[in-house]
């Protein structure tokens, strides 16, 4: 599955995290390091198994089952907010 941002939403990385502005609306969202990480993997192509292992590995107390729900529920979150185009 390719995933791909709303053709109005931009990304901005700034001091306090990443950043998607909806251009139309005027929303915004600020995503942690973590959730910013997770982002740029996909908009890469890396699969979402692919992004939970990378995960597992820089924070290796979380676990795998943890990994896997945060992925998803960002990307429901990217979805339900209508950011992302997949």
């Amino acid at each position: 599955m390719t995933f791909a941002l709303a053709p109005d939403v931009s990304v901005t990385d700034t001091e306090y995290g990443t950043v998607l502005l909806n251009e139309r609306t005027g929303r915004y969202w600020l995503l942690n390091d973590t959730g910013a990480m997770v982002l740029r993997a996909l908009l890469d192509g890396t699969s979402s198994q692919g992004i939970v292992a990378s995960l597992c590995q820089r924070f290796p107390d979380a676990g795998t089952a943890q990994a896997e729900q945060d992925v998803e529920n960002l990307l429901h979150a990217l979805r339900v907010a209508k950011v992302a185009a997949s």
